[in-house]
C-alpha cells in the first residue's frame, strides 16, 4: 500500500531525531533549564511531572538533593526513566558527589564514600586522586548519573570560608596543586562517561561569607591567583561545564548598571574574564539561582518578579544552562515557568533569542557525547 505524499513525509519527519531537526525556540529554551525537585521514588506524583517535562522538552536537566535519595534503587529506577523520556537530547542528570561533607550518595544507602577534596590534597598524588574519583565516578554513572558538580577548584585562601574552607572543600591554597588535582577528578570522571564542572568561578575561596544565604562581597579579598586553576585547567584539560558564583567584585563593574551584581550575573565576569581573557569555550551554568544572594538582589519584585528578573539577567550576562535547585518555596511547575519566561523574551528580542540559540548549541554539542 502506497503513502500519499503529504502522510509520507509527516511519517519521515516523525523518524528523524529531534537533535537532528531544526529546534524551535521553546526546544532550545528547554535545554537551558537544570532543576531540583521534590520525590524519592518513581511513583511519587512530582517525579512523573519531571518526567513529563522532559519528555515535552520543558527543562533539560535534574539536579539531586540528599532529600531525593531513598535508596539506590529508587535512584536507579528514576534515571533510567529520566534518560528514557528524551533519548534524543539526554537530560543532564546531576548531583554534588564532591566527597567529605559535600555527598548527595552516602555510605547510609550503600554508596562508596570518598575523602573530601582537602583530605585528598593533603596527600595524594594526582594518580592516587584519579584512582579514588574513578571509583566514585564508576558508582555514579552504574545509578544512572552523568554530570557530577565538581571539581571544587576554588584556592583555600581563607581557611575560615563558612562555605569552601569550613567544609574541607578545597585541595589547597597552591594553584598548581589544585589544578593537576582537579584534572585527575575530571579524568576519571570522563573514563566512567560522566561530565564534570568547575566551580565555583571567579574564586569563592576567598570569601568571608556564604552566598546560599545573601550577598557576598569578595572586593577586599578576592586575588587574581584564584582564577590560574581555570587558566591551567583549560589548557591541559577539557571541563564539561564552568559553574559560576554569585560573587560580587566592585573592581568588575559593569558599564551602565547601579546594581551591584554578581559574576553570575556579569557580562563582565563570563564575557570579558572566562571567555574572554581566558578562552573557555564550554558550556557556563549558573550556581543555584534561588540563593540568598540572587533573591536578595531582585526582593522588591515579588516572586515572579524575581525569577524573571534572574533569569533574563542570566542569560544576558552569558549563562547557558540556569541551575534552579526549587528549594526556596517548591513549585513543580518551576521548569516549565522558566522555558515560558525565555521563550517570551525570545520572542520579544531577537538578540536574546540569539543567545538561547547559542546556548543550544553549546549544550546540543556537549549532550552529543551523552547519547
Amino acid at each position: 500500500m502506497r503513502l500519499f505524499p503529504l502522510v509520507l513525509a509527516a511519517a519521515l519527519s516523525l523518524a528523524v531525531p529531534a537533535a537532528a531537526r531544526a529546534a524551535s525556540l521553546a526546544e532550545m529554551a528547554g535545554q537551558m533549564v537544570l532543576v531540583g525537585f521534590k520525590g524519592n521514588s518513581l511513583d511519587d506524583a512530582t517525579i512523573k511531572t519531571l518526567i513529563g517535562e522532559i519528555q515535552q522538552g520543558q527543562i533539560g536537566g535534574v539536579m539531586y538533593l540528599k532529600a531525593n535519595v531513598k535508596t539506590l534503587a529508587e535512584v536507579r529506577k528514576m534515571n533510567a526513566a529520566f534518560l528514557a523520556a528524551n533519548p534524543a537530547m539526554p537530560p543532564f542528570i546531576s548531583l554534588d558527589q564532591e566527597g567529605g561533607k559535600i555527598e548527595r550518595l552516602t555510605g547510609a544507602v550503600g554508596f562508596p564514600d570518598m575523602p573530601s577534596e582537602q583530605d585528598i590534597g593533603r596527600s595524594d598524588t594526582p594518580a592516587q586522586a584519579q584512582a579514588i574519583y574513578g571509583k566514585t565516578a564508576r558508582a555514579l554513572k552504574d545509578e544512572g548519573f552523568n554530570l557530577n558538580f565538581g571539581p571544587v577548584v576554588d584556592l583555600n585562601v581563607n581557611p575560615d570560608n563558612p562555605i569552601i574552607g569550613h567544609y574541607g572543600r578545597s585541595f589547597g591554597v597552591d594553584p598548581d596543586r589544585v589544578s593537576a588535582l582537579a584534572a585527575a577528578f575530571i579524568a576519571a570522571h570522563h573514563a566512567a562517561g560522566v561530565l564534570t564542572a568547575l566551580k565555583h568561578f571567579p574564586g569563592h575561596g576567598s570569601s568571608t561569607a556564604d552566598s546560599h544565604k545573601g550577598f557576598v562581597d569578595i572586593t577586599g579579598t578576592w586575588k587574581p591567583v584564584e582564577l590560574e586553576p581555570y587558566e591551567k585547567l583549560f589548557k591541559a584539560s577539557d571541563p564539561d561545564f564552568v559553574m559560576v558564583g554569585h560573587l560580587y567584585n566592585a573592581h568588575y563593574p559593569i558599564p551602565g548598571d547601579k546594581l551591584e551584581l554578581p559574576a553570575s550575573l556579569s557580562p563582565v565576569w563570563i564575557g570579558d574574564v572566562l571567555r574572554g581573557k581566558l578562552g573557555y569555550k564550554g558550556v557556563v551554568i549558573s550556581d543555584d539561582l534561588e540563593m540568598g544572594a540572587i533573591r536578595d538582589l531582585f526582593k522588591g519584585d515579588g516572586n515572579a518578579g524575581i525569577l524573571r528578573q534572574t533569569v533574563i539577567r542570566a542569560v544576558d550576562a552569558g549563562i547557558n544552562v540556569l541551575l534552579f535547585s526549587d528549594t526556596a518555596a517548591y513549585d513543580p511547575r518551576l521548569g516549565a515557568e522558566v522555558q515560558a519566561i525565555l521563550v517570551d523574551e525570545g520572542q520579544k528580542d531577537p538578540s536574546f533569542a540569539g543567545k538561547i540559540e547559542a546556548s543550544y548549541e553549546l549544550i546540543s554539542a556537549l549532550k552529543a557525547k551523552l547519547r
